[in-house]
């Protein structure tokens, strides 16, 4: 016969506490002693209880359930968000329920919002790797806490707050840190025309360049991947006169590279590359590789906290600082034009 699943009052004899104490120490209340803490949690795993969130969700209005909505797990930006999150949430006991969609398919992405919704989240986290994604967030309803990850553009007012990298400073480092070494101009492999984040890193490039009046180069065009890079380096290197390349991230400039030594060209003895994202394998490439660099688990937590104190103050549009500023990560991979090339 099966026995009966422990209750929450035989926690509080066990611990010698009241059943509200158990309460606190269960929703992570901080008015509660670290002693008393210890002694609850210890019953707790004593009498393998489980709390029985579809009561307390009825008596509190709170499923401690965050929704989050991602669309490429196979990127390692992402995945290093999606991580922080998870971690972050956990640790103001929340638990997150995880819905993959197309990123360009609108209805899809309403859809996981209406999915979510049904599951009685407290509030919802996404990705918004492109405008289409962007664009259907902003018919979620308003009673809903909602936070989205990605590109900080100047029309981030419309639609809900939004914590990501700030890209166009990102992608203006990396630019002016090439020109600085002496090359004329700057060529640029870009990430995918819809995607917003892409867009921005390209118009920091554009900026950069215009501010110092070199001239812009026509942008060559990937979708993240290392293959698309590569075939953009081949069309690149048909181009003699090209000494410095600023990808649109690290996966792309891989490709470059890949692409620059096939054709014999030297990195950076003939041809000067830049990534976005500083990934771990980057310092191991060769040459290793000069980069962008930014906090993907800062992402993760600034945007778990910018929910959940939408959620616990029952406020919505919180303009707090949200963009997450990069940082240039000089290594090998650039140095300064050929001696033949630099008063091009």
């Amino acid at each position: 016969m099966r026995s009966r699943a422990p209750t929450l009052s035989q926690v509080a004899a066990l611990a010698g506490v009241s059943h509200q104490t158990v309460s606190r120490v269960l929703n992570h209340h901080a008015n509660v002693s670290a002693n008393t803490r210890v002694r609850v949690l210890a019953a707790i795993h004593q009498l393998d209880y489980q709390p029985n969130t579809a009561a307390r969700t009825l008596v509190t209005d709170r499923s401690q359930t965050i929704g989050l909505i991602t669309f490429d797990g196979t990127l390692a930006g992402p995945s290093s968000i999606v991580w922080a999150i998870q971690q972050a949430a956990r640790q103001a006991g929340y638990f997150v329920s995880i819905a993959n969609v197309p990123p360009s398919d609108a209805s899809s992405i309403q859809d996981a919002v209406t999915r979510l919704r049904q599951q009685r989240v407290d509030g919802i986290l996404s990705f918004t790797p492109t405008t289409t994604a962007r664009t259907a967030l902003r018919d979620v309803p308003t009673a809903i806490p909602l936070v989205a990850i990605g590109a900080i553009t100047p029309s981030r007012a419309i639609g809900p707050p939004t914590v990501g990298i700030d890209n166009r400073a990102g992608a203006a480092l990396a630019t002016r840190h090439l020109l600085a070494l002496g090359h004329h101009t700057v060529h640029h492999v870009a990430g995918p025309p819809d995607c917003p984040e892409a867009s921005e890193r390209t118009t920091g490039w554009r900026h950069a360049l215009g501010a110092a009046g070199r001239p812009v180069p026509q942008a060559r065009t990937g979708d993240w991947s290392a293959a698309s890079g590569y075939r953009a380096g081949e069309l690149l290197i048909a181009d003699r006169s090209v000494t410095a390349i600023f990808c649109g991230n690290d996966q792309m400039a891989i490709g470059v590279l890949h692409a620059l030594h096939a054709s014999g060209r030297s990195v950076p003895g003939n041809v000067s590359v830049v990534g976005f994202d500083d990934l771990p394998e980057t310092a191991f490439l060769l040459p290793p590789l000069t980069t962008i660099g930014h906090d993907f688990a800062e992402i993760g937590r600034r945007s778990i906290h910018l929910l959940i104190r939408q959620i616990t103050d029952d406020v919505r549009n919180l303009t707090i600082p949200t963009a997450i500023s990069p940082r240039l990560v000089v290594r090998s991979s650039t140095a300064p034009p050929p001696v033949s090339s630099a008063s091009v």
